[in-house]
């Protein structure tokens, strides 16, 4: 491998790069979440995550108080109070919170939620802030007021028993959408550092491995010299931004994928342990569930109807 580009840093650049990024646990949505979410942040605070993972939901968060840097995919925002951001499904994301406390609200909507409202959905893919570019949107007092209103009223309808309390969620949810676009100030981006383009491409990587869809897609299992190499760095370099600013290993994040994709097909599909264990990789079933054993203290089938049940 043609090693020309991989990078030489001095100890004080080194320093510089790795601890100025702050530390990002990775988050993995539960492979069971429901379909549809809404949370305040005074019930349900903030903290400072990366989320790479198979998320499938659309994201919507409003910041009423408070300050942090949102990353969404190599565009990276620094945003304040009376701000709204809309995360696309496909893309990595990563928060780090400036501030003493964070108030507002955030809501999840996976595409089946819209299932029997396919306007509403076409109207999530097409909305012109769910892309990285566009990803935060400025609001006047007035505005910010308002999309606080319409979360609570939401927040309320969800966690009460009326018949047509969706209906009146998609009401306000598109009330939030219209105040957003009428505001229609995208806040700029800056630079994100070059250690986190190293770790954004390395999670990239990992999540475009595991794309299982069909019985017919097969994961090949990549070590952390592959990754590395496609990367075009150095494995023990890349190994050390990881570590440094997720806390786990190459090694570490390549097994909690496997094992992560592998509780979402014992979960999302009815295939047999044979057919998830060769779409996974693993030669022979007994060494599949041996590594889910180890993982999990439990086998697949027994965690599938446990988890099921």
């Amino acid at each position: 491998m043609e090693r020309s580009d991989i990078p030489r840093l001095g100890l004080e650049t080194f320093t510089e790069v790795n601890f100025k990024v702050p530390f990002l646990t990775v988050e993995q949505y539960p492979p069971d979440a429901n379909l549809f979410v809404v949370e305040n942040r005074e019930r349900y605070p903030v903290k400072d995550y990366i989320s790479p993972n198979r998320r499938q939901f659309y994201k919507i968060f409003h910041m009423a108080s408070g300050t942090g840097v949102l990353t969404v995919g190599l565009h990276q925002y620094v945003m304040n109070a009376g701000e709204i951001a809309f995360l696309h499904p496909d893309e990595i994301m990563s928060w780090q919170t400036t501030s003493t406390e964070t108030r507002g609200h955030f809501c999840l909507i996976h595409p089946d939620y819209l299932e029997q409202e396919p306007h509403l959905l076409q109207l999530l893919r097409n909305y012109p802030y769910f892309q990285p570019a566009k990803a935060v949107v400025q609001l006047t007092d007035t505005q910010s007021s308002n999309i606080n209103r319409y979360f609570e009223l939401i927040w309320t309808e969800d966690r009460g028993h009326n018949e047509d309390k969706k209906q009146a969620i998609l009401l306000h949810l598109q009330m939030i959408l219209l105040e957003a676009q009428r505001a229609g100030r995208n806040l700029a981006d800056v630079a994100v550092p070059e250690s986190y383009r190293y770790i954004h491409g390395f999670l990239s990587l990992l999540e475009s491995t595991f794309q299982v869809k069909t019985t017919d897609d097969v994961v090949k299992i990549k070590t952390a010299g592959e990754f590395a190499d496609q990367l075009h760095v150095h494995p023990n370099y890349l190994n050390s931004l990881v570590k440094n600013q997720t806390g786990k290993t190459l090694r570490e994040h390549i097994q909690d994928r496997l094992l992560y994709e592998a509780k979402v097909l014992l979960l999302q599909t009815d295939w047999d342990i044979n057919t998830i264990s060769y779409t996974l990789g693993f030669s022979e079933q007994a060494a599949f569930t041996s590594f889910f054993n180890r993982k999990e203290r439990i086998s697949p089938s027994k965690y599938r109807k446990k988890e099921v049940a």
